[in-house]
């Protein structure tokens, strides 16, 4: 096992990552930008040492900052956490190639996924369903109106080195649908240095289901069953529960195993979410997330299982320990992201902390790096808090969550509690009711 494990991430995230290191006996180093100093990710290490300035590509996208860091602190292995360099297959090659151990799966594997276009090819050489679209990369219009005829209007353009829903763009009509490539081109160029795109059939009304597997060294893949991720805004996911309202349990065991099957068959080693559009009881494939989710702990409440723990046993080179016939979900478990943003306009809301009251009792989670005094930085993503609730079922659940997000006090700040409020007040969330463009059309009608 490892005695000294970096940690290059920040947030909440570095500090689950740490609680799962502190359990098994590992020292940890945090590592951070000027502008983290006092987060509590840092407070809480064993070590901790200064990477850079605020700037994420000058600090936890920096390279030779973060393996100076392992240098001078004697550890064995670097976990990458959530974002950042967590799917960048270069850096996880070079941290092995240094005679460190990746906390996450194979480089190829990374780089397979990490390619939009690859990963549907591999998922249907791997027996996953996909959505019907372009073979390849589209560079023209009249590419795109080849594959549009075949599998009919509506389209989605959709970045291949994309993902968080930039480099996505719809089209109604061949009217629309050179103006979507450009614009699709040009936001995939700028957010992740790639303009290539391709086309898919856009869904009308479906529910975004992922399934958490994990794999071992040794040919071991189970799946944990799967998180609900439908409530999204501008792609951007704002509650995930588990179990799904929409799904059957043979419909759940059957999805999960043929994830699950895939998996051994790609020779997987590490945690990983397939992630899949359903509509009209179908499923096809989006993409797979080769790390850490940030919804991971509804999956955790549900098993019982530490994901975190289990990622690192894996990377040191232990067998998984379970098999599939062990594991069983219990109860239903929702998360709400706390976002330091206005909930009616969603601007960011950086700043000091100055009233903090977590709720608490009887399965209530919060994961979070805040504390009373805190100055949130204006340079990273707004999510500053996870609320996570376990109850026997999903109506015990719903009314543990109400409660909790009554009692959470977050002052000086604006946050999106007051968005989970209103959400936990509607019918059709109520009735589990929702698919992928519910919030945005009937919530939030913007």
């Amino acid at each position: 096992m490892f005695k000294k494990i970096v940690i290059a991430n920040r947030g909440d995230v570095a500090i689950r990552v740490q609680r799962a290191c502190h359990e098994m006996g590992i020292k940890t180093v945090a590592v951070h930008s000027t502008a983290d100093s006092s987060a509590m990710n840092v407070r809480l290490a064993d070590e901790s040492v200064c990477i850079g300035p605020p700037k994420s590509k000058d600090s936890y996208l920096n390279i030779p900052a973060i393996l100076s860091a392992a240098s001078i602190s004697g550890a064995d292995a670097i976990h990458p956490g959530v974002g950042f360099l967590s799917e960048n297959p270069a850096f996880a090659q070079i941290v092995s190639d240094h005679g460190l151990t990746f906390i996450g799966p194979k480089p190829e594997h990374i780089k397979v996924m990490g390619d939009k276009i690859e990963a549907k090819k591999m998922a249907l050489e791997l027996g996953i369903p996909c959505v019907p679209g372009s073979d390849g990369a589209i560079r023209t219009t009249d590419e795109a109106l080849l594959v549009a005829k075949d599998i009919g209007f509506p389209i989605i353009v959709k970045a291949a080195a994309g993902g968080g829903g930039k480099g996505m763009q719809i089209a109604f009509s061949e009217t629309e649908l050179s103006n979507a490539i450009k614009l699709a081109q040009s936001e995939a160029e700028a957010s992740f240095g790639s303009g290539e795109v391709y086309i898919e059939r856009y869904l009308s009304n479906p529910r975004h289901i992922e399934i958490q597997i994990i794999g071992d060294k040794f040919g071991n893949v189970v799946h944990l069953g799967e998180r609900d991720c439908s409530l999204q805004r501008r792609h951007q996911k704002i509650l995930e529960e588990t179990p799904s309202p929409a799904l059957t349990k043979k419909v759940r065991n059957d999805i999960g195993a043929l994830a699950a099957t895939a998996m051994k068959k790609f020779g997987y080693e590490s945690l990983g979410t397939i992630e899949f559009l359903y509509e009209n009881g179908e499923f096809y494939f989006i993409e797979m997330n080769t790390r850490l989710q940030v919804e991971h702990p509804i999956t955790e409440m549900v098993t019982g299982i530490d994901l975190v723990q289990k990622q690192i046993q894996i990377s040191a080179g232990e067998p998984l320990g379970i098999s599939q016939d062990e594991v069983s979900l219990k109860g239903h478990s929702i998360e709400c992201r706390i976002n330091a943003e206005d909930p009616e306009n969603f601007i960011p809301s950086p700043g000091k902390i100055v009233d903090y009251h977590p709720p608490g009792g009887f399965g209530i989670r919060i994961d979070s790096g805040i504390y009373a005094g805190y100055e949130i930085p204006p340079h990273y993503d707004s999510l500053i808090a996870k609320l996570i609730v376990h109850g026997q079922n999903r109506e015990q659940c719903l009314s543990r969550l109400q409660r909790a997000l009554d009692e959470f006090v977050i002052g000086n700040i604006k946050t999106t509690i007051a968005l989970h409020q209103k959400l936990l007040s509607t019918k059709n969330f109520i009735d589990g009711e929702y698919d992928i463009h519910w919030l945005e059309k009937h919530l939030l009608k913007q």
